[in-house]
Order: C-alpha cells, then sequence, then structure tokens
C-alpha cells in the first residue's frame, strides 16, 4: 500500500494534543469507508492514542473520554457488575481471551485481537483441530474491506461467545479465507478477532499501561445477533440531484429548511434542485429474498415503502429493509433509468 508518511505534525482530540504526531496519508482511493458507513471517515485513530491515554468507550452514551494513566485511579471508574481482564499488548495491537461455543463441544479457548474498527461480531480461524470447524449452516460473503484488502470467507452463527464471566448467546461468527488476508503469513497463537458488534455491548476502558480492559454490558447486550433479513448491502455511490415542488396545491411556497441535501437550488418556477447522496444496491446475498424478487448489484435505490430514501441516512435506510422478519418490502430502483418495483418478504437467515 502506498502512502505519505509525515512527521512531526499537531494532532488535537478534545483537549489532548500531541505535537510530534507521525501521520500517514493512504494513496489508495479504494480504501473509503465513507461509502459504506454513510457519514464521513476522514481517517484511523491507531495505537498512538491507546497507548498514551486510558481510553473510555461508551457505546450507548456514545463519547470517549481520555484519561492520563499516571492520574487515573481504577478504582475510581470501575463499577459495580463490571469486570476487569487481562489484556495482553503485542506488536501494537491488544488481545484478549475467551471461549466459542461450538455446536455440539465444549468451550473452546480462543484468542482474539480486539479490532475496534471493524463493524462485524466474530472473525474465527478454521481450525477443525482446535474444535473451531464451520458449522454446518453457514453461507459465503463478502465480508469487508480491510488495509490488505478485499476479505471473503463464510458467515454462520455459534453457540455463543465468552469473554470474562460474560456469555452472548447466538453469536455472528465468520470464518474468513486466510488467503484474503495477502501478507500476513503466520497468525501465531490468534485464532481470530471481536469486532464492534460484539464489543458495542458493553462499556469498556482500555488501559494499555496496565496490561487490562474492563467491561460493563450496557443496554445493547441482549440485543439478538440477526444477519441482514433482505440480503442486501448498501453503500453512497456519488450525487444525484432530486426536484421538489415548495408550492402546495394552493400555490403557497412552503419552508422546508430540513430538506436533506447541503446543495440547493430555487427555480422560478418553485422548483427546489437539491444534491443528495445517491445510494446503490453495493452487494447481494444468493439466495436472498431480495436476490429472488430481481434486485441486483449497481441498483439504485429511489424508496422503501413508499418513503423516499434522500431523505434518510444510509445506516436509517438499512434498518428500513431490515425491519421483522415476515415484514413485506417493497423497494423502488433505477436501473438503466428505468424505475423498477420490486416486492419481497424479510426471513432470517439461520
Amino acid at each position: 500500500m502506498k502512502a505519505l508518511s509525515s512527521k512531526g505534525n499537531t494532532f488535537k482530540l478534545g483537549k489532548a494534543k500531541n505535537y510530534n504526531q507521525d501521520l500517514y496519508v493512504v494513496l489508495d482511493k479504494g480504501i473509503n469507508f465513507s461509502t459504506s458507513l454513510g457519514i464521513p471517515v476522514h481517517g484511523i485513530l491507531g495505537y498512538d492514542l491507546f497507548r498514551d491515554f486510558v481510553i473510555e468507550v461508551n457505546y450507548q452514551a456514545k463519547n470517549i473520554k481520555l484519561y492520563d494513566p499516571s492520574r487515573y485511579n481504577p478504582s475510581d471508574r470501575v463499577k459495580s457488575k463490571s469486570q476487569t481482564l487481562p489484556m495482553s499488548i503485542e506488536k501494537r495491537k491488544a488481545y484478549v481471551e475467551g471461549k466459542v461455543l461450538m455446536n455440539n463441544a465444549e468451550d473452546v479457548p480462543v484468542k482474539l485481537l480486539v479490532d475496534t474498527g471493524s463493524s462485524d461480531a466474530l472473525w474465527l480461524f478454521h481450525a477443525p483441530e482446535k474444535g473451531l470447524d464451520i458449522p454446518e449452516k453457514h453461507y459465503e460473503d463478502y465480508l469487508g474491506r480491510g488495509l490488505s484488502g478485499d476479505i471473503f470467507g463464510k458467515r454462520t452463527k455459534v453457540n455463543g461467545i465468552k469473554i470474562g464471566d460474560f456469555e452472548l448467546k447466538d453469536a455472528k461468527a465468520a470464518f474468513p479465507y486466510r488467503e484474503s488476508f495477502g501478507f500476513i503469513k503466520n497468525f501465531g497463537d490468534r485464532n481470530g478477532s471481536v469486532g464492534g458488534e460484539i464489543l458495542k455491548r458493553y462499556n469498556i476502558i482500555f488501559d494499555y499501561s496496565r496490561n487490562q480492559v474492563t467491561i460493563k454490558k450496557n443496554g445493547y447486550f441482549k440485543t439478538p445477533f440477526q444477519y441482514n433479513l433482505a440480503g442486501i448491502e448498501l453503500q453512497h455511490n456519488g450525487l444525484r440531484y432530486i426536484a421538489e415542488s415548495l408550492a402546495d396545491a394552493n400555490g403557497v411556497v412552503r419552508n422546508d429548511d430540513a430538506s436533506f441535501g447541503n446543495v440547493q437550488i430555487l427555480l422560478e418556477n418553485k422548483t427546489r434542485l437539491s444534491l443528495v447522496p445517491e445510494i446503490v444496491v453495493s452487494a447481494i446475498r444468493a439466495g436472498s429474498p431480495a436476490e429472488e424478487a430481481g434486485l441486483r448489484e449497481g441498483d439504485v435505490i429511489l424508496a422503501v415503502n413508499g418513503k423516499r430514501i434522500y431523505k434518510y441516512k444510509l445506516q436509517e435506510v438499512l434498518k428500513m429493509l431490515n425491519d421483522i422478519e415476515g415484514k413485506r418490502i417493497k423497494v423502488l430502483i433505477e436501473r438503466y433509468n428505468k424505475d423498477l418495483l420490486f416486492s419481497f418478504v424479510l426471513k432470517k437467515v439461520f
């Protein structure tokens, strides 16, 4: 991967400042998290920050707190019903140990990379000799794009994952193909990684200086793990113009400043042109309700159940498409400059 390297930069995060920050500017245009997340992402915070501070991540309150390790007293922050666990730091990466509950097998001890940047739940490396075999119910899928490139593998569910005394049941898991990791030839004693869909179920305090992590269940803990019920993934794909009439039936111009779209053009005929993100189908699961209905990769999503999606964020549109099992979804799309309407019923993968 090509990147520009720069030293001696001033970096600020809240009141925290570093006047000698190394910075890397990645030149690979394929590394763009903004299109799939639906929000502007300008970069990644890494090891330097976690090394220099005790970091408290509160997923429920959606905030992050930084503490000076020399002034930090763990007993001041550790609450009841929380648990402090050992965390090893190896080659600038954090690892925790846990147990995976596989089908018809004893708990399998695992060493997992803590990957706060991953939106997945659990990745496991296929190792039947260690008890990490792929469950019978699975499907092949594109798992995402990392700094090493596109990653493919098999998605499934395991009976559960234990971290400390906390157990999450019926957890989503993926077995990535090792060839997808490219330059990584040896994973050592690592068995996989734990990502955001599991980490978000805890409020977490990372303390690299003491090689420990403190976790406490939050309001997301009991949320069931669920795969995409429609079977499609979405991403932003450039911009498009939306024409809206600003006048009602009596010719009165409406004031709708909250309408989506940062660039707006007002025309003399009381029409407003708004420049809004275009949302397209970026991937579709074989045999999914959406595929069976006729949707294709590259289709532009215009409306879901009669709601024009340009007024909604990407994650809100995804939620519309993955509401409740058994719900009928109607999707209006544009394909080759033609509007097409598709209908399907949401159903679980497993």
